[in-house]
């Protein structure tokens, strides 16, 4: 299912996945660099399984030409122009448009964020108010530090140890910073950036497994379903 939730400025796509019981506590699952790809809506599906009313905006809507393929070799590519268009406070203001409609349901919601939306969901999170944080590797991160003590969401942090783009000194930073009684981070060794993707160029299957047991487990204890 799609809905047009309106931003302020015109209506952003955003696709949704219901629980099997209709409702449940919301969700706003934001997407890689690779948009709402298949993966991503794998996720969604399997966050809906859990209970959870799952909503992910397409953040490339006011872009030309935002249409990426999945299949293509320089996908990569492809997906690093787009977001060099992207308005990254624009992207933030139509996030919490998204998130302003989750919590109009009148139910605890959180925010799920991989890569791109790894960042954006913790600059979401410090401009609104979300009961929790999920983020992998987020990418911009580093640039985002300062915004910690605004971010009152109880968060859980993945990252590889191996990740390209975040050193580990980058990432002991981050850690200092989003360090809380009840929020989580945790590394993986081997992995690189973007290893729950399971696009063969990214995925690390051991790391994978364990970090989204591990959000299974935070999302339970932090926003039940029940």
């Amino acid at each position: 299912m799609t809905l047009e939730i309106d931003t302020g400025s015109g209506l952003i796509p955003t696709h949704v996945w219901e629980p099997a019981g209709g409702s449940g506590p919301g969700l706003l699952l934001l997407q890689e660099i690779f948009g709402v790809s298949d993966y991503i809506q794998q996720r969604a599906l399997d966050l809906a399984t859990l209970g959870y009313y799952v909503v992910a905006p397409e953040i490339y809507w006011r872009l030309d030409n935002a249409e990426l393929d999945e299949s293509a070799p320089d996908l990569l590519d492809q997906a690093i122009a787009l977001t060099s268009q992207l308005d990254w406070a624009t992207a933030v203001s139509d996030s919490i448009a998204v998130l302003d409609y989750l919590r109009s349901r009148e139910t605890p919601v959180g925010i799920v964020g991989f890569c791109f939306g790894g960042g954006l969901g913790f600059n979401v999170a410090a401009e609104s108010s979300a009961d929790v944080l999920v983020s992998y590797y987020g990418s911009a991160l580093p640039q985002l530090v300062s915004l910690a003590p605004k971010v009152d969401a109880v968060s859980l942090h993945h990252f590889g140890d191996a990740d390209e783009y975040l050193s580990r000194e980058t990432v002991d930073q981050i850690a200092a910073a989003v360090e809380g009684p009840d929020n989580e981070i945790y590394r993986y060794p081997g992995a690189g950036h973007a290893f729950d993707n399971p696009l063969p160029a990214f995925h690390h299957a051991e790391a994978s497994a364990l970090a989204w047991s591990r959000t299974e487990i935070f999302l339970a204890r932090h926003l039940p379903t029940d």
